[in-house]
């Protein structure tokens, strides 16, 4: 008997949904859909607001996660922070797909409707400002990108001043037995981390000792994760804008593709970066 290439309705299947929760209801499609409005009449500007909408989706998801995880690791509830951040490198991974996706745009085809974005940049989402916050990459100069942001401005000076996922990790070290200098304990946390050497002996001590102290070094190696993942997307932001736009300026003011490349020389954890010179 030939199978029918067809797959028919079930019997049990609902479809008098009245009084109950619609799928699109649920997910509120009708105005997450109605949010992409061109300003141009080009064919391509759509797929260009669509991998940014949807990425600044991703980045909230990030965000909501590693709030959690920094609130798991000052409770040393390590099971569930390993579970966030594992989740977060998936989202990474899932950004650094979607610029496969707009390196289909060709550099003709973005210059044709690349004015009318006049000065929004990338370098005003919101969303990718707070997870390089969360994750310790702190600059207050660039919250007058977000003044006419009223929302955003007050959450990442919020986050601006409170203490980074790294932060709190140090914090454990200390509270495990490890010295970690009173400077770093007490810094301004406003401030980039910058690395010192009682936290890379520390991490030397765990990752030289790693059965005895498999909690901080899954730890420490989850941490890896999150860095090797943002990098790899932040060298991907950089090389799909080089091949669509070159030398040329970003919008909103930045050098562009020289700005992007200077993103890959900042570490969120530079200790465990750095130590792996000097295992084992």
């Amino acid at each position: 008997m030939v199978k029918k290439n067809f797959r028919p309705m079930e019997d049990s299947i609902r479809t008098d949904l009245q009084g109950s929760t619609r799928y699109d209801d649920y997910l509120q499609l009708d105005k997450v859909l109605q949010a992409q409005n061109p300003l141009s009449s080009e064919h391509d500007e759509m797929l260009f607001i669509i991998i940014h909408q949807a990425s600044e989706l991703w980045l909230k998801q990030a965000g909501f996660e590693l709030t959690a995880a920094i609130k798991n690791v000052r409770d040393s509830d390590f099971r569930h922070a390993f579970k966030v951040i594992s989740r977060v490198k998936q989202i990474l991974n899932q950004l650094v797909q979607s610029w496969n996706i707009l390196s289909t745009l060709t550099p003709v085809d973005y210059h044709k409707f690349r004015d009318q974005l006049q000065s929004a940049s990338g370098f005003q989402s919101f969303g990718y400002r707070k997870l390089e916050f969360l994750l310790g990459n702190k600059n207050a100069d660039i919250l007058k990108v977000h003044r006419d942001s009223a929302f955003a401005y007050d959450e990442l000076k919020v986050i601006l001043e409170k203490p980074s996922l790294y932060d709190e990790v140090i914090r454990k070290l200390s509270e495990s037995g490890f010295a970690i200098d009173e400077s770093v304990l007490d810094r301004d946390v406003t401030l980039p981390y910058e690395p010192n050497d009682s936290v890379t002996a520390a991490w030397l001590s765990i990752y030289r000792n790693a059965n005895s102290n498999f909690e901080l070094y899954e730890l420490a190696e989850k941490l890896v994760d999150i860095e090797d993942a943002f990098q790899q997307w932040r060298f991907k932001h950089m090389y799909t804008v080089q091949r669509i736009i070159g030398d040329h300026m970003g919008t909103g003011g930045s050098s562009g593709v020289i700005f992007l490349k200077r993103a890959l020389e900042t570490s969120f954890f530079p200790e465990l970066i750095s130590l792996r010179s000097q295992l084992p």
